[in-house]
């Protein structure tokens, strides 16, 4: 199943959120969840860039920013 630009910027805030959570209580099972939540984010990118024909750090470079630098909505 191909991944839109969108479920990539959700699995990488998902990524993000486990490693707040790792950050704030670092044991086995926050680190696991950090890391399977970082993979799916890996493997989505690969997945996406390949179907759309692009870089790969390029569109993983594109859904980190969307995550860390949303764009303001308008009023």
């Amino acid at each position: 199943m191909a991944h839109t630009f969108e479920d990539l910027v959700k699995l990488e805030r998902l990524a993000e959120e486990a490693h707040a959570a790792y950050t704030a209580s670092p044991d086995d099972g926050t680190r696991a969840a950090w890391r399977e939540a970082a993979d799916a984010f890996q493997a989505a990118v690969v997945e996406h860039a390949d179907a759309e024909g692009k870089s790969r750090y390029e569109v993983k470079m594109a859904a980190k920013k969307a995550v860390r630098h949303p764009e303001p909505e308008a009023a």
